[in-house]
């Protein structure tokens, strides 16, 4: 069948109340910016914030450590904190590893996210592969523990970024992946029973391992591998719950973008010498193909009734006409997001993939990172224009304006405590001073029955 003559496109904005996810303009009002002076005002509060989040860091009290990763998680998600990373990088990460040992499921998560974070934060280089390095281990072990899903899906986007910013040997990868897979395929001893796992631990599982297959040559795996997941992932569309089934199919759509049907055969290498392919295991890669196509076209008309988030339903059918049209014509879905004033762009299955990963674990961080994460702007090849040069007022998102200058922020309240002490202080320092220039005994003061008006 020959190609379409246009490729479907579809744009997906960014939902945000973020004041980055549009342009600033000279008609904003001055009352909502802030000049650069203002700016480093700011910074130091952010400094000072971070610095005591760290600090209950230490405490034995498990909640106190959850709030403190809130702080930090929130702090980070408004902007890139290089200045308080260069400072405190290693001891960050040291006590978000001890919380992922030691945790509750709620301290796990939450550390296992600021550790992906901080990881986005210092981009490629020598930290990043000592995050890789420090947390695989640990990650790897809590993977194997408890069933908790929304702690186990931490874990592995955790897992997953680490791997994709820290990473630079394709086998380091391939690792993680492993790790992932034995989620929903344990080595299991012959008196071990398999424990089953949920469907949103299968969804973030399939997720995660897409999102790191995106980033390695598909011909450094094994071809045994490759028909394997494409088995497995196929079985997953006929599962009931939706997400499961849109989570096979994206990582169904990667797979098929990074190759040919050869390179999933074991004798593809042979080909170039002249040897004959094993004509059974390419009858049986076809044979995998065509189910999964069947699949799909049935998926992309589904009338409803599998799964019960009906709102849903849209999105799965789009994603598998989507992929119909890829499989059929060999056409990839172009996608464009906002970001502030310029529009970020995808083409190709990988791209996209990556794309709705990253914008998922930043939540409403996500159009920050884009700005200002140069991380980023190398992975899509995207250049965002500048909000503002130096010496120039710029317009604070309502992240910070939340973070920093809301009544109920932390940093505000904080303050609020500390003017109160201050004040308490000075009534005492002034009540002092005037019994003793009325002559009234010291006894008396330090016991509090001087009553002066």
């Amino acid at each position: 069948m020959g190609k379409r003559s246009s490729q479907r496109k579809h744009a997906a904005m960014v939902d945000s109340d973020d004041d980055d996810s549009s342009a600033s303009s000279s008609s904003t009002t001055r009352s909502d910016r802030m000049s650069v002076s203002g700016n480093e005002e700011v910074q130091l509060e952010k400094d000072s914030l971070l610095d005591h989040a760290l600090d209950a860091l230490y405490e034995k009290r498990g909640s106190t450590r959850e709030k403190a990763l809130s702080t930090i998680i929130e702090a980070f998600n408004s902007g890139l904190q290089h200045e308080f990373v260069e400072k405190k990088f290693a001891t960050l990460l040291h006590h978000c590893i001890a919380s992922i040992k030691k945790g509750s499921a709620k301290e796990v998560s939450l550390a296992s996210h600021a550790v992906g974070l901080l990881a986005l934060t210092v981009s490629c280089g020598n930290n990043a592969r000592e995050i890789l390095e420090e947390t695989f281990p640990t990650l790897a072990q809590a993977l194997k523990t408890g069933a908790d899903s929304s702690k186990t899906s931490a874990l592995l986007e955790c897992l997953a970024i680490v791997t994709f910013v820290g990473g630079n040997d394709p086998a380091e990868t391939e690792r993680s992946m492993q790790i992932m897979w034995q989620l929903v395929h344990p080595k299991l001893g012959s008196n071990v029973a398999a424990v089953k796992p949920s469907p949103a631990i299968i969804t973030a599982m399939v997720s995660a391992w897409a999102f790191l297959l995106t980033s390695i040559d598909g011909w450094s795996l094994d071809p045994k591998s490759w028909q394997e997941s494409i088995s497995y992932f196929s079985g997953l569309l006929d599962k009931d719950d939706r997400s499961v089934r849109i989570a096979a199919g994206e990582a169904l759509a990667v797979i098929f973008d990074m190759g040919s049907l050869e390179k999933f055969c074991s004798q593809a290498k042979d080909a170039s010498d002249g040897s004959t392919q094993d004509g059974k295991e390419l009858a049986h890669v076809h044979g995998l193909r065509g189910k999964v196509l069947n699949q799909v076209r049935n998926l992309s008309v589904e009338a409803g009734g599998k799964g019960s988030a009906k709102k849903d339903l849209n999105s799965q059918r789009n994603l598998f006409k989507d992929i119909l049209e890829f499989l059929e014509y060999g056409n990839s879905p172009e996608a464009s997001i906002k970001i502030g004033g310029d529009v970020l762009q995808t083409s190709t299955w990988c791209k996209l993939i990556q794309l709705n990963f990253l914008k998922h674990f930043l939540g409403g961080g996500f159009v920050k990172h884009m700005q200002d994460n140069e991380l980023l702007h190398e992975i899509f090849g995207f250049t965002p224009k500048k909000k503002y040069n130096l010496g120039v007022e710029h317009q604070m998102s309502s992240g910070e304006k939340r973070l920093y200058k809301s009544p109920n922020s932390v940093i505000n309240k904080a303050r609020t405590q500390f003017l109160n002490k201050q004040r308490m202080l000075s009534e005492v320092t002034l009540t002092l001073d005037l019994g003793s220039y009325l002559g009234v005994p010291k006894q008396l003061h330090s016991l509090g029955r001087c009553t002066y008006r």
